[in-house]
C-alpha cells in the first residue's frame, strides 16, 4: 500500500485511467523487487524508483502506439464482458486500511509531544534523519533511536488491539 500510494499521483497524472495505472503500478512494483539497487538512503531509492515508474509508464505507451498501429481497421474487437478496476475484497481491505490509519492517528494523539513531532517530520514531511537532527538541534543518532522507540511503542499497541499477535 505504500508502494501505491508513492507512485499512483504521477502515474494517474501521465496515463489518465485508473485500471491502466494499477496495471502500471503492479508492473513497476515486480521490476523495483527484482532489480533493487544498494541505495545509500531511502530519498535516492525513492528517486529511483520514481524513474523506474516513469521509464514503465514510458514502455506501456509504447507498447499501446505498437498495438494500435497493429490492429487493422477491418478487425474490430468488442469486449462485452464487465470489467472492473477493483474487486469487492479490496473494497474490505480499503474500508479495513481506513480503519487501522484511524487507530494509529489516534494513537499518534497519546504520544509524548517529542515523539509526535518526529513522526511528523519523518513521515508528514518526508525529511531525512539528517534534516530533522538538524531542524531539533540533536544528532542523527537520537533521532533513530527516538524515532525506534515511537515506533515500536506503536506497533505493540496496534498489535495488541487488532489481535495480530506474534
Amino acid at each position: 500500500m505504500e508502494y501505491y500510494k508513492l507512485v499512483y499521483a504521477p502515474i494517474i497524472y501521465m496515463v489518465k485511467d485508473h485500471a491502466t495505472a494499477e496495471d502500471i503500478i503492479q508492473i513497476s512494483f515486480l521490476k523495483v523487487i527484482k532489480k533493487r539497487p544498494a541505495a545509500e538512503n531511502e530519498a535516492k531509492l525513492k528517486a529511483w524508483i520514481h524513474v523506474v515508474v516513469k521509464n514503465t509508464v514510458y514502455d506501456f505507451f509504447k507498447k499501446s502506439k505498437k498495438n494500435r498501429n497493429e490492429m487493422d481497421s477491418d478487425h474490430v474487437y468488442i469486449n462485452e464482458s464487465p470489467v472492473y478496476a477493483t474487486e469487492a475484497g479490496d473494497i474490505e481491505s480499503q474500508i479495513e486500511l481506513k480503519l487501522m490509519i484511524e487507530a494509529l492517528e489516534k494513537y499518534l494523539e497519546d504520544i509524548k509531544p517529542e515523539y509526535k513531532s518526529l513522526i511528523e517530520l519523518r513521515w508528514k514531511r518526508d525529511l531525512s534523519y539528517k534534516e530533522i537532527a538538524l531542524r531539533l538541534d540533536t544528532t542523527e543518532e537520537a533521532v533513530k533511536y527516538k524515532l525506534f522507540r515511537v515506533r515500536e511503542a506503536m506497533r505493540k499497541r496496534f498489535l495488541k488491539e487488532w489481535g495480530a499477535e506474534k
